[in-house]
């Protein structure tokens, strides 16, 4: 009913680890209902749009704000003062759906008009197992060289400090892990 499919991984400038380059970008695959929607897109940004869906709904967006779902880039990260969110905003290519989040189902409402309802558990064990994925390669890769500009370093750590918040508010019982 719902999965996300990464066909590969890389950094914008190829296949090689970038120390200094701080979005994974990558190949997707997106399973809502009987729709399949594929595409090259920033894959760090994805799954932290995922984990945001797991407690806030999901409005599809005017293109030129650049909140897709599976958002071709999100080049711009704006740290708020507390560096434990982010907003990120990228250009006005990517792919994008409806979320909602309703008791114990989720309905994800694509842009076609096609509604897929999921339970809310195998909706988050899906968002986890991605989530994971991504930052398993992260923990893979040379440690990043964190800018010195100080509104480029707060972005970077304001997107880990969120991505960790959200993950660890999902309890054992909720993604089977």
């Amino acid at each position: 009913m719902f999965s996300i499919e990464i066909t590969s991984k890389y950094w914008i400038n190829g296949p090689d680890d970038d120390p200094n380059d701080f979005c994974l970008h990558g190949d997707v695959r997106a399973f809502i209902g009987e729709e399949v929607f594929k595409c090259s897109c920033t894959i760090s940004v994805m799954a932290l749009r995922l984990l945001k869906t797991l407690s806030e709904d999901h409005i599809v967006s005017d293109p030129y704000d650049g909140q897709q779902m599976l958002p071709c880039c999100g080049h711009f990260i704006i740290p708020n003062d507390k560096l434990d969110e982010v907003y990120i905003t990228g250009c006005i290519y990517g792919i994008d759906w409806n979320v909602f989040n309703e008791e114990e189902k989720v309905r994800i409402v694509t842009k076609s008009g096609k509604e897929t309802i999921v339970e809310k558990a195998e909706y988050e064990r899906e968002v986890r197992r991605v989530v994971d994925e991504i930052e398993d390669y992260y923990k893979q890769c040379q440690p990043k060289v964190i800018p010195s500009e100080i509104f480029e370093s707060n972005g970077y750590s304001a997107f880990w400090n969120e991505w960790h918040r959200r993950k660890n508010q999902l309890k054992p019982s909720q993604h089977g892990i």
